[in-house]
């Protein structure tokens, strides 16, 4: 048997996709050695990035998915390689030769079809909305609300959504909406590699941004919050804000007040792309210890040694045994504090963990909320969530 010729041009054409770095890789496995999967399986982003980078056929085993782009080993590279821009690039060129999972083919089917990976139809986006009668954008409107596919389509996230609304109106924040317009950040498809797929679904919304001359945008996704950083703020001028961190600043302002108390044990998990992409820790806790009556708690790896919950880089889609589910471990986690809710600022966490919590049979003893939920149970809202007459 003759070992196989390795793939001399894989390198060039990894770098051509924004995977520069590849040859700059060491080898020296700090990457590996920072990476949560380890922990639960065989996976060394250190090997996939050596037979890249001598062509050698195995780098484009099903381990090239498995990262989820959390950015644990982004901090530890000697040599700053970009470990995610790495394996994006290389999923560009699979993704271009019709190689990606089975289990991807719905979510990106859906977002080339109807803008978002949820299989909902495009009509149907505002559809969690309707009693609200959310304004359309407009030069009157001070930001523009542009909510997470998660929370437009998903039942649970629909929750958190309203939550939101209820205190951007409680403390008079003029906003509006897209409305039905609006596609997908399309981050989630950036970070699978389908590049095409995600230069389509910017392009449209950097155009509705144009038109309706958007100068600030609050997110409620940190996917959406880095994808708008990147590609679209200094394009366009605009100036993105998370919500929990705009949430952070209207307490502040005391333009909300928590008033009633929230007698619970709370701890917080932190999004990876709100805290290692986003450098976003403290604005979700400040608004959690501004809370009257709760106690915040905190789970052995937090800030920048968090565990991501799995969900980023295409893992909502990954076939992924219960058993190897970081989900399930930091719920898990969670429980040892003694919390009685795990709290977070990210759709795709929220998910995450409500699957963990069911499977698990923790759903009377752990409540997964997100930080506008609540923060809602301590304002006054009036009649901020009613449908606007």
């Amino acid at each position: 048997m003759t070992a196989e010729a390795p793939m001399l041009e894989l390198a060039d054409l990894i770098a051509d996709c924004g995977g520069g770095d590849l040859l700059r890789c060491m080898q020296c496995g700090s990457c590996t050695g920072a990476c949560p999967w380890p922990t639960v399986k065989r996976f060394s982003p250190r090997q996939v990035i050596r037979l890249a980078s001598l062509g050698l056929a195995g780098y484009e085993a099903e381990d090239i998915w498995t990262c989820v782009t959390c950015g644990s080993c982004l901090g530890t590279c000697p040599r700053g390689v970009d470990v995610i821009e790495v394996m994006r690039a290389t999923r560009v060129l699979l993704i271009n030769a019709g190689q990606a999972p089975k289990s991807f083919a719905v979510p990106l089917g859906s977002l080339r079809a109807e803008g978002n990976p949820w299989s909902g139809s495009r009509a149907e986006r505002s559809g969690w909305a309707e009693d609200l009668a959310l304004p359309p954008i407009s030069r009157a409107s001070e930001h523009l609300l542009l909510l997470c596919c998660t929370q437009s389509y998903d039942p649970r996230g629909r929750l958190t959504a309203r939550a939101l609304v209820a205190l951007l109106r409680a403390a008079a924040v003029r906003f509006g909406v897209l409305g039905n317009g609006q596609s997908c950040c399309g981050e989630q498809a950036r970070s699978l590699g389908a590049e095409e797929l995600y230069q389509a679904l910017r392009g449209a919304n950097a155009e509705l941004l144009r038109v309706h001359e958007v100068r600030s945008v609050i997110v409620s996704s940190p996917h959406c919050l880095q994808g708008m950083k990147r590609d679209a703020a200094a394009e366009l001028g605009l100036e993105v804000v998370h919500s929990a961190e705009l949430l952070d600043t209207l307490i502040a302002e005391r333009r909300l007040v928590p008033r009633h108390p929230v007698a619970m044990t709370v701890t917080y998990h932190d999004p990876c792309y709100l805290g290692r992409h986003g450098g976003q820790y403290e604005a979700p806790r400040r608004v959690l210890r501004a809370i009257p009556g709760l106690t915040l708690v905190e789970m052995a790896r937090s800030r920048a040694t968090s565990l991501c919950c799995g969900g980023g880089g295409g893992g909502s889609w990954l076939e992924v045994p219960p058993a190897e589910r970081f989900a399930f471990e930091r719920v898990r986690e969670a429980q040892a504090t003694g919390a009685t809710a795990i709290v977070t600022a990210c759709p795709y966490c929220i998910a995450m963990f409500e699957d963990a919590v069911k499977v698990l049979g923790l759903e009377q003893s752990l409540e997964v909320l997100e930080v506008a939920e609540i923060l809602a149970r301590s304002v006054d809202l009036g009649s901020a969530g009613a449908p606007a007459h």
